[in-house]
């Protein structure tokens, strides 16, 4: 019996096919245009602005005219008295915001998910997720008026268990501002960031916990060893999304929270940002600062997502 041979059919150059691809989805393709031009005019195309950090600008000379200076506001911000002060705030913020925190989500999310389905794991939900749709104009109200030392509840019940004999005028003593930032963001944000945790503890297979507890594993070894494992590449990314807003402590809160008296320990680079743009009008400085923040916040994005793949072999990128 004979063989009968078979011409090989030539496969087409991948720039062919890709363009061949292209044409056959040309109508769902064009759905990105919009997306795609709303993004370049909103986020690249103010970015021609930031050479202002690089000039004298003014309203007087406008932006063509304005001189070039290099780097002479970037030099003024590292002189500035206000330097290490604003730096340590904002960074003294951010380092108890991860301790403090970046956890709790994770710790409700576990609890949540130990939970049996019913009404009160329902409605814990509920509850822990309003906050975040509070403004912080008025959540920040509702935390001075219960710190408040004259008819505030906290310092009303600090009084009558003992812990205290006077009031304490929290928002205004500088040292409790830290802390009080810190857990006035915690209180507002883990219920609602908690939903990523449980998101990802839902694709978590069931067979491992059945398998765990015929071996005779009770609930927190299950949580160490099958729970925590298998979310540890949400757990990485959202890490290095808050080490990468190490700069940045959130403009609403720190201005609502912010009074003359506490100043030396709310003052952060937002703030400061604010304060020096666009009420004293220094607008090539401020975006000068407005670089340098997010410069460091792109070289510690950088440096946790490689610190982090060393140590989980997780990633960003």
């Amino acid at each position: 019996m004979g063989t009968v041979n078979v011409a090989a059919k030539p496969l087409a150059p991948k720039g062919r096919t890709g363009k061949r691809r292209f044409r056959n989805q040309l109508a769902l393709q064009t759905m990105v245009i919009p997306g795609l031009l709303v993004f370049l005019i909103f986020e690249y195309g103010p970015m021609f602005g930031l050479t202002i950090a690089f000039r004298e600008y003014s309203f007087i000379t406008g932006f063509w005219d304005a001189p070039w200076v290099g780097l002479r506001h970037f030099e003024r911000f590292f002189r500035d008295p206000n330097f290490i002060p604003v730096m340590r705030n904002t960074l003294m913020i951010n380092v108890l915001g991860l301790l403090i925190a970046f956890p709790a989500p994770l710790i409700f999310a576990l609890l949540l998910n130990e939970m049996k389905q019913g009404f009160f794991k329902r409605f814990t939900q509920t509850v822990s997720y309003l906050p975040h749709f509070v403004a912080w104009v008025v959540f920040g109200g509702l935390v001075i008026t219960l710190l408040s030392p004259s008819h505030g509840a906290v310092n009303s019940f600090l009084v009558s268990i003992g812990v205290i004999e006077q009031p304490i005028f929290f928002m205004g003593t500088p040292h409790y501002f830290w802390v009080i930032a810190v857990l006035t963001q915690t209180l507002k944000g883990f219920g609602f960031g908690a939903i990523l945790y449980l998101a990802a503890m839902s694709g978590v297979d069931p067979q491992l916990h059945e398998a765990a507890i015929v071996d005779g594993a009770g609930r927190f070894r299950r949580v160490w060893s099958i729970t925590l494992p298998s979310i540890m590449g949400t757990t990485v990314i959202l890490m290095i999304f808050t080490i990468a807003n190490f700069m940045n402590t959130g403009f609403e809160q720190i201005w609502t929270l912010q009074n003359n008296l506490n100043i030396s320990h709310s003052e952060t680079i937002d703030t400061y940002i604010y304060r020096v743009g666009l009420q004293q009008l220094r607008f090539s400085y401020s975006t000068a600062v407005s670089f340098f923040r997010s410069g460091l916040a792109v070289v510690l994005v950088m440096s946790a997502n490689w610190a982090s793949k060393k140590i989980t072999e997780h990633g960003l990128f």
